[in-house]
């Protein structure tokens, strides 16, 4: 974290990055490191380049940076474990890359990487980063509460067991410097007619394999059908995520030019199964990848393989 703190001192132009299809976690982060930096340092140039976020777009909205900004800039990719993941591929322009992220190492692709892995989310790290240096650096009410969004839904509310003290006592600083949480939680709770209908049909609709592996299929013509947007679509892995008879879940959801899984776990590690699929990222929590719809079979096997073995070994 020194390293950290001497970076941001020593450049005047700072641009934060995200991942592609960024969720609270991302997007907090970019804000949070934006308004720590501002609030500490007013003189230097902050911006915030990437895609922006329905679901916590009350955060704040990042935009393309220009092309003329990169040269002498610090960049510093949150919340991404893998170079081709980072939203604006102009990061490798910027004079120094920074990387701060709790995604299990793949790709040390920063010129300096701050990773843990056994953080719950990189906001946390970023308290952690204030809570060292609190005597340098300043904390907003903005700043704060951008920090708690991404704490709080990258823990699944304070739900997954990635959670630790740490994590309670990060959010109960944040808590101090200002979070309303009736503010957040208004934010985070509601949802259009069109997506509860959705949760409706992924209710209605999705499979299991023998074994107890649980799965939506998630094509573009039901998104269409629906009229909702990709972010509202893919969270709907969540709407299973409570059988007891399957200790495994995942969303397969077409994009316009992929295929994407979200998978998740109460129990079996995921990440390896994540891995051969082009994916990776927690052991309880990842993301992978299908070339095509003809691989469809091959993942839910290979998934219900898993849940077996996962059952046996409980017996």
């Amino acid at each position: 974290m020194e390293k950290v703190l001497e970076l941001i001192k020593k450049y005047n132009r700072i641009i934060l990055f995200g991942h592609v299809r960024p969720d609270g976690d991302c997007i907090g982060s970019q804000y949070g490191m934006y308004y720590l930096i501002k609030d500490s340092f007013p003189k230097k140039e902050v911006y915030i380049s990437g895609e922006s976020s329905e679901y916590v777009g009350f955060i704040g909205k990042p935009s393309m940076v220009d092309d003329s900004l990169f040269k002498g800039s610090l960049a510093i990719c949150v919340d991404v474990a893998t170079n081709e993941r980072v939203s604006d591929q102009r990061f490798k322009n910027c004079d120094y890359v920074l990387k701060i992220d709790h995604h299990v190492v793949v790709d040390n692709f920063g010129d300096y990487n701050l990773v843990d892995e056994k953080a719950p989310a990189c906001c946390q790290i970023i308290v952690e980063f204030y809570q060292k240096y609190k005597d340098i650096l300043k904390m907003s009410k903005e700043c704060a509460t951008a920090l708690y969004v991404g704490i709080d839904t990258d823990t699944g509310r304070f739900k997954f067991d990635s959670v630790t003290s740490k994590t309670f006592n990060s959010a109960a600083l944040l808590l101090e410097k200002g979070v309303d949480l009736s503010y957040i939680d208004n934010h985070l709770s509601i949802e259009t007619l069109d997506t509860i209908k959705l949760r409706g049909y992924c209710l209605s609709n999705f499979q299991m394999s023998d074994n107890g592996f649980a799965y939506i299929k998630m094509t573009r013509e039901i998104i269409n059908r629906f009229g909702v947007s990709d972010e509202d679509a893919a969270s709907q892995v969540t709407s299973i995520s409570s059988i007891d008879t399957c200790p495994v879940w995942a969303m397969f959801i077409e994009y316009p030019t992929e295929i994407r899984i979200r998978l998740r776990s109460r129990g079996p590690v995921v990440n390896l199964l994540a891995e051969k699929y082009q994916g990776g990222g927690h052991p309880k929590a990842s993301g992978a990848h299908l070339d095509s719809w003809d691989q469809l079979d091959d993942f839910i096997k290979d998934a219900d393989k898993l849940v077996k073995e996962y059952k046996d070994s409980l017996k």
